[in-house]
């Protein structure tokens, strides 16, 4: 790793050394080999889907023996391809598709994956790659709902302030792929799944929906949460859900026997090796928790408070020191009135202007929060970064917070005063990652 840059006068570089160790720590290629199984008697074919799918494959592709055949399909967002090292012969094909709503490209990746699963023995392993943002990548409609249904009801999911995990509950019951069926597909083929997490408690059930594991959750659940935010769904879809037509295979069914997760990289490992990198450099670290959820904006307050109270008083932590968190916040899109733009910006970027609105310019302050998958909801920018000077900065060009917060618009605040953090596709996905300086 590089040197780090001094905290205390290059806080924006040094905040940034932590988030590229925090991304280092995740990447596929660094955490593979110890969980790849041996080559079968048969054929081995790689699935998958995820924003890190690419580079999972590539890594699959790089550390599986030579004179084994490999082949398989794995889909992950558009611009997520890494570059090919020089020498990597291609094996596993890799195709892009919408994130975080679906569109016809994901469908015909479902549909193309499915089928590969047809005509597998015993013999023969299937190996998922998968990790976050698989839930819209790999779309395959249940019953009675067309790719325009799916895409509205996405739409309402990501508006409406659900956690990650009652929105993939809704997710896997809708679904034909998702939700252990996958799985049930391969059968009797041995199934490995290698998967990032991006979920809070890292449970593999969540993570892009689950399509290799049980789910404990069921089709009354689901009901339950497109009730509890308003979410409507088509009338002959919502009566499969209440008869129970649509559930998903449960844990003890038998078309997982034998199949194995391995989870190889989490949120967790990446806060602490920043954490590591953080006392590398003299610095005291930490870690607050890796599965924080809630609205961005209140946890932001939160955290604030957090800071003020390090550096008014030295409680709980003394200073210098960095707090460290991750998690997967909620946005609640509040509704405009009619013709007035829609603000932009994703859950770091809504945590940042929480953050600074109740900093209030703090003098010995910095923070960084930022997707490790180095997108911010579907903006360009990673995260976002705020400095003492962030309200003055924005109050000189006549940027009231209060404002830019009641619209959801993160991205037009931190974008007119260079405080967006901007990293392009990272290739892999631990979820949000957040830093507070206190000097």
């Amino acid at each position: 790793m590089s040197t780090a840059p001094d905290f205390a006068t290059q806080p924006r570089e040094f905040l940034q050394h932590l988030y590229r160790a925090a991304v280092q720590r995740a990447l596929p290629l660094h955490n593979t080999a110890a969980f790849l199984p041996r080559p079968p008697k048969g054929r081995t074919i790689v699935l998958g889907a995820g924003k890190a799918g690419g580079s999972m494959a590539q890594a699959v592709e790089a550390l599986w023996p030579a004179d084994a055949p490999l082949e398989g399909l794995v889909v992950t967002r558009y611009h997520h391809i890494p570059p090919r090292p020089a020498g990597l012969a291609q094996r596993i094909e890799i195709v892009e598709a919408s994130h975080p709503v679906p569109d016809a490209a994901g469908l015909q990746a479902a549909q193309r994956i499915l089928a590969m699963t047809q005509g597998l023995s015993a013999d023969d392993l299937v190996l998922c790659l998968i990790s976050g943002g698989g839930s819209a990548l790999l779309t395959l409609p249940a019953e009675g709902l067309t790719l325009q249904d799916k895409q509205g009801i996405n739409k309402a999911l990501l508006n409406s302030g659900a956690n990650i995990s009652e929105m993939n509950c809704v997710r896997k019951h809708l679904s034909r792929i998702k939700g252990g069926r996958l799985a049930a597909a391969c059968a009797p083929a041995r199934v490995v799944t290698l998967t990032i997490s991006d979920v809070p408690g890292d449970d593999p059930s969540i993570i892009a929906s689950g399509p290799t594991v049980p789910d404990a959750t069921t089709c009354a659940d689901a009901v339950a949460i497109l009730q509890r935010y308003g979410i409507s769904v088509p009338g002959a879809v919502m009566s499969l859900l209440e008869q129970g037509a649509l559930e998903t295979p449960k844990p003890g069914d038998a078309v997982f026997a034998g199949n194995e997760v391995h989870m190889i990289a989490t949120p967790q490992q990446s806060l602490e090796a920043a954490a590591e990198a953080a006392r590398a450099a003299g610095l005291m670290a930490h870690i607050l928790s890796d599965e924080m959820e809630g609205e961005s904006r209140e946890v932001g307050k939160v955290q604030a408070a957090l800071a003020r109270a390090v550096s008014f008083r030295g409680q709980p932590f003394a200073k210098p020191c960095v707090i460290l968190s991750g998690g997967e916040t909620t946005v609640t899109i509040r509704k405009q009135p009619e013709g007035t733009p829609r603000g932009r910006g994703g859950r770091a970027g809504e945590f940042c202007l929480g953050l600074a609105q109740a900093l209030q310019g703090r003098v010995n302050v910095w923070a960084l929060a930022a997707d490790t998958d180095g997108i911010d909801g579907v903006e360009d920018n990673a995260g976002a970064f705020v400095a003492p000077d962030t309200l003055h900065r924005a109050q000189a060009l006549g940027m009231k917070v209060d404002q830019y917060l009641d619209r959801n618009d993160a991205y037009g605040y931190f974008g007119a005063i260079g405080g967006l953090v901007v990293t392009g596709p990272t290739h892999t996905n631990v979820n949000d990652f957040r830093a507070i300086l206190i000097t």
